[in-house]
């Protein structure tokens, strides 16, 4: 079962419910102590963050998403992160989010990233699946599309087990959910919304 616990208006907080994780959707602020000051976030949130500095390529991904969201603060639950935290020990195991606005097509890229020690428990699964679900709640859209390297087996199985095909293989690998018409949500492993 998933339950939303706040819908997000102007820059409030939002979070997701599944059996083992809370998805919570990061606010500008959490953005920004995201990068430059991990220990308040984790009194914030109440959670436990990998305390390694983020640098690099990831680095540049979240500070671009800071000014995508200074400058659309409307759509920031599309620019946004959402920590995926374990219920048992409040521990952030990764974090998933939208690429950008849903496109005229009604179409929406989704990206997510788990921390190694965390792989092959269900997690991903779990908070890709409670994810889409809620994803298919909003009028805005209708297919869900998601890129791996065609070596991440494990992230095209979670795909998969999410109800993703496969409709292009280039030097990427390119997965499609349609929302099915006519019905709620999509009923699959055994998680509804």
């Amino acid at each position: 079962m998933i339950n939303i616990l706040l819908m997000p208006e102007k820059g409030t907080a939002m979070e997701l419910e599944t059996e083992r994780l809370f998805l919570k959707l990061l606010t500008l602020s959490q953005l920004k102590l995201w990068v430059n000051n991990i220990l308040t976030l984790e009194v914030e949130l109440n959670c436990k963050c990998n305390k390694e500095p983020i640098e690099g390529f990831f680095l540049n991904i979240i500070n671009n998403q800071i000014k995508i969201i200074e400058n659309d603060p409307v759509n920031y639950v599309y620019h946004s992160f959402w920590f995926i935290i374990r219920k048992e020990d409040k521990r952030v195991l990764g974090s998933i989010d939208y690429k950008n606005i849903p496109n005229e097509k009604k179409e929406v890229e989704i990206g997510y990233g788990l921390e190694k020690q965390f792989e092959h428990n269900g997690y991903m699964t779990e908070a890709v699946s409670a994810f889409c679900k809620m994803s298919f709640k909003d009028e805005k859209i209708e297919t869900i599309v998601a890129e791996t390297e065609v070596e991440n087996i494990a992230s095209y199985k979670v795909l998969e087990r999410c109800g993703f095909k496969k409709y292009k293989e280039e030097r990427t690998h390119w997965w499609r959910l349609k929302k099915i018409k006519g019905k709620e949500s999509i009923i699959k492993l055994g998680v509804q919304l």
